[in-house]
């Protein structure tokens, strides 16, 4: 993203020279020109503006220039006290992040008033963006943006193969006694119905459509482009539905197959012979196998473009011919989203911006239910909870991969990091077990893990090399357990220890405890930390013959320094070896 700053005070110019040292990749500056001049030419170049100026002055200023929401940039205003950033234009076009963007560098307050942020429902002009969607008639978003926020029955058809955000309860794929009062369809098709008694529906056009062209060497845009045009109409599917055209990779410079995708804005894919031979298609032609080493190119890189944009697909227009080519059309289903996300030790402030923000977007959240407790404030309206006790990881690894391969956004949920003694694991397990790595995308979203938030607050246990030990023998057997922490031990490891006591399971710390001090000196420091970051913390710092195992349960975390670890002002430090000059 291009942001152009404009400012018309030595203030504003001070702040500006701020933000091009924070985003040097994105912003250009135009501070050395008359402030109206200089906001025309960052409307003209850029994709959001920052205006060091007063709201009024900026808006006469852009007033005559404003084309529709779905092409003018986005603007943000900064008062010249840098107190607040409001978002004038554009809001779920990137100014309401850029208030919120500005807020961390500049430390002014990002003012937001667009109303589905207001009620933190799922935007509607930016509903499936991330997935390219675009909206066939904006005109419908405000009528039917009002109908979602006042409550009224919103009926939703087309959205449950993609991986949306959730919407409000109101918004409902089925009623029963209630008539819609307005209507979201997802839908490629070319025929659009009237729904609600409000008017016609906000209709998304999802990318689900890959178009296969053949050809003879030398044919003409006009014939490619009519012959898609006809398959399309013939299938009764929307050109704005097309993700690409797809064709085999002996055509990659057929100017009229690239001029014919060109002129309706779709990008061209290719394929070696060899990879669409292997597609099993309906009208396969010897005469072409011979020809170009496969038996169809139209069907069968449409079908290949189209799985491999997503978990399955379909032909839903056979081959169709023209003089000198071919065409057929691939409808795509949608891969889901799976985000394993990592909440952290506790605090609401150790939660990072990119967790909450994929627990927002997703329209499932799966986890254990005191984790899901700690942030159902953040999940949106209408956003589906599957929440379930201790002792059943497997089974929420399992729920979140089923609805994932679904093709649903989903959030699974953990403490600290998701990939440290959390769901990660199982999570992925079961991707591979259910066989379902093809039908979703997996996002790992990182957090701070309680080794972490712990060494934090004791000083820098961790401050050279380290391991950590999980002591639970529910799923590994204790005899490879203490090997681990034999190895540890010799190898002049800080450890730190996960589940380190339970009520069930009270002899495996001693016994961890006496094997480090087999090789570490008595006064080794010892780090005892129960719940870092939540309000009942707690932190001791003592010594490897000091330690109280019974002043520790699940909720702690133990560290042992290695052989260099020392305690210095109070703190627990493991020396990096540096020498100070």
């Amino acid at each position: 993203m291009t942001i152009g700053i404009v400012a018309a005070t030595a203030s504003g110019r001070t702040a500006a020279a701020a933000l091009a040292a924070a985003w040097p990749d994105e912003v250009r500056l135009f501070t050395d020109v008359k402030a109206a001049d200089g906001l025309r030419e960052a409307w003209r170049t850029c994709d959001a503006i920052v205006g060091f100026l007063a709201v009024g002055a900026t808006v006469r200023v852009l007033a005559p220039l404003l084309d529709g929401k779905a092409a003018d940039p986005a603007v943000v205003c900064v008062d010249e006290g840098r107190r607040f950033a409001v978002a004038v234009l554009g809001g779920h076009r990137g100014a309401n992040d850029l208030a919120h963007r500005l807020a961390g560098v500049l430390g002014c307050t990002p003012v937001v008033t667009t109303a589905s942020d207001q009620a933190d429902v799922a935007p509607l002009d930016s509903y499936g963006a991330d997935l390219g969607f675009t909206v066939h008639d904006p005109g419908a978003l405000a009528r039917v943006g009002a109908a979602v926020l006042s409550g009224e029955p919103v009926l939703l058809e087309g959205a449950d193969d993609w991986p949306l955000p959730a919407l409000p309860p109101n918004v409902r794929a089925r009623f029963g006694g209630d008539e819609p009062s307005a209507a979201i369809l997802v839908t490629d098709a070319a025929d659009i119905p009237r729904a609600g008694r409000s008017g016609d529906p906000l209709v998304y056009r999802p990318p689900s459509l890959v178009v296969g062209v053949g050809s003879a060497r030398g044919v003409g845009a006009e014939e490619v482009g009519e012959l898609v045009d006809r398959a399309l109409a013939s299938a009764g599917l929307s050109p704005a539905s097309v993700r690409c055209v797809a064709t085999v990779d002996l055509k990659a410079d057929e100017e009229g197959i690239l001029e014919a995708a060109r002129r309706r804005g779709w990008p061209v894919v290719t394929y070696p012979a060899d990879v669409l031979a292997d597609v099993r298609v309906p009208n396969p032609s010897p005469v072409v196998a011979a020809e170009v080493g496969t038996p169809s190119v139209a069907e069968a890189a449409a079908l290949h473009a189209a799985r491999s944009s997503g978990r399955g697909a379909e032909l839903v227009a056979e081959k169709t011919k023209s003089t000198c080519a071919t065409a057929a059309v691939a409808r795509l289903r949608p891969r889901g989203r799976l985000g394993i996300v990592g909440l952290g030790p506790g605090a609401r402030d150790l939660l990072t911006p990119r967790a909450a923000e994929t627990l927002r977007r997703s329209s499932v959240v799966v986890g254990l239910d005191q984790y899901v407790d700690q942030v159902r404030d953040l999940l949106r309206p209408g956003t589906r909870v599957i929440a379930s006790g201790l002792g059943q990881e497997e089974e929420r690894a399992r729920t979140a991969v089923r609805e994932a391969a679904a093709g649903r956004a989903v959030a699974l949920v953990g403490s600290g990091d998701a990939g440290v003694y959390a769901m990660a694991a199982p999570a992925l397990e079961m991707l591979a077990a259910e066989g379902a790595a093809h039908a979703v995308d997996v996002d790992g979203v990182p957090g701070i893990t309680a080794a972490a938030a712990a060494s934090a607050l004791l000083g820098a246990p961790l401050g050279h090399d380290h391991a950590y030990v999980s002591l639970s023998d529910l799923h590994t057997p204790w005899e490879v357990i203490e090997r681990r922490v034999r190895a540890a031990a010799e190898g002049d490891f800080t450890v730190c220890f996960y589940n380190p006591r339970s009520r069930t399971r009270d002899w495996q710390l001693p016994k961890a405890l006496d094997i480090l001090a087999e090789h570490r000196p008595p006064d080794t420091p010892v780090g005892i930390v129960r719940n870092a970051s939540r309000p009942d913390e707690s932190v001791t710092l003592t010594t490897l013959a000091e330690a109280d195992p019974a002043q520790v349960d699940m909720y702690t975390v133990v560290l042992v320094g290695s052989s260099r670890s020392r305690t210095m002002a109070g703190r627990f430090v493991t020396p990096r070896g540096y020498r100070w000059a």
